[in-house]
């Protein structure tokens, strides 16, 4: 079944993790052999061969960068204007990718039906680009709002405005505090421009702000319920209602963290914590009953954001492994119609809200 993953570092990894996303995990992974600079060296899941081995023909790709202030303990960049940098230096990355035909940058409703038609075409996937949607994770790296259209001139079309901590237009996970008066003005910019808000890492004042100044298209791509795993970093009930009175849709996160309560980092494993994809639908469930149906849940990996399968599903030997989540649905109980929904449906029914 075709995969849509609304998530995924990859120029990220690209760029600061050093992987050639080009060549095979096992290869990756080979290399990083002794490496011990990033907590997950050695135990990458995600390359570009193996999205198409799981038949996962479409992503939502990120830039990120984030401004920290010098009293910050965060890892980020000394100024917005570096910030901008590194973005476009994961935006070129991007652009590499496309010229050798490796990926597909998609910007609205007819190159994304072309894509999708390419991929349904019938034929092997081995040597088909892929799709990547052009997201920002933390605005930092805005420095003024003319820079969002330079942005959304180069593709950006989702933005989520916080990450980790005090950010320059919002604040994220850890951290709380309303939106700031130039918050206010991105959104309404992103309106303006048409550019999807992601939800993702808002802290729940700032949450609060956003669904009240922002009037379009809304998701969250990679997060998970606090009814499960109590933590600022997911949603409350409350939360989710919201999105879904907005129609939003929202991607389930696989950082074990997220999916154990009182995870220790370094310590924990998935499989003395049994985290599975089938804690992943644990979340799904609990949204789809909030929901009353199916029609607000997708997958928003975030594998390999800045940890690997030391800290992922205990099922997963690399992202490809996401094509066995139609079964595991099935056996939970959901309708094929519902196990579409999930892999791509929701996602393109936003898009299509979105863009079309």
């Amino acid at each position: 079944m075709f995969i849509i993953d609304a998530h995924l570092d990859l120029s990220m990894n690209a760029l600061e993790w050093n992987r050639d996303l080009t060549r095979p995990i096992s290869e990756i992974n080979s290399r990083e052999s002794g490496l011990s600079d990033k907590p997950d060296r050695g135990n990458a899941l995600v390359s570009l061969p193996e999205l198409r081995k799981g038949n996962i023909g479409l992503v939502v790709a990120t830039q990120i960068a984030r401004y920290v202030t010098p009293s910050s303990t965060l890892p980020g960049w000394h100024s917005p204007a570096q910030a901008w940098a590194q973005t476009q230096g994961q935006l070129a990355w991007y652009q590499a990718m496309e010229d050798i035909g490796e990926m597909r940058q998609v910007r609205n409703w007819s190159e994304l039906q072309a894509h999708l038609a390419d991929w349904n075409n019938g034929e092997t996937n081995g040597s088909k680009p892929i799709g990547f949607i052009l997201s920002l994770e933390g605005a930092d790296s805005i420095v003024n709002l003319d820079y969002l259209e330079k942005a959304y001139d180069s593709g950006l079309r989702a933005l989520g405005p916080a990450h980790y901590g005090p950010g320059r237009y919002a604040f994220g996970t850890d951290s709380s505090a309303s939106l700031s008066q130039e918050g206010k003005k991105l959104l309404r910019k992103m309106d303006e421009l048409g550019i999807i808000l992601d939800v993702t890492h808002l802290c729940d004042l700032a949450f609060w702000d956003a669904l009240n100044i922002y009037k379009g298209p809304i998701w969250a791509s990679h997060n998970n319920c606090r009814a499960l795993v109590n933590h600022n970093r997911q949603f409350s009930d409350d939360m989710i209602k919201a999105l879904i009175d907005r129609g939003a849709v929202i991607g389930g996160a696989m950082d074990a963290w997220m999916l154990s309560p009182n995870w220790e980092r370094g310590k924990s494993t998935p499989q003395e914590r049994n985290v599975t994809l089938n804690t992943i639908i644990d979340h799904m469930d609990h949204i789809c009953q909030i929901a009353g149906n199916a029609n607000h849940i997708g997958i928003g990996s975030d594998l390999d954001g800045a940890f690997g399968k030391e800290q992922a599903p205990a099922d997963l030997s690399s992202i490809s492994d996401l094509n066995t989540f139609p079964e595991l649905l099935t056996q939970r109980g959901y309708t094929e119609a519902d196990v579409k929904k999930v892999m791509h449906g929701n996602w393109l029914n936003a898009l299509e809200k979105a863009w079309n």
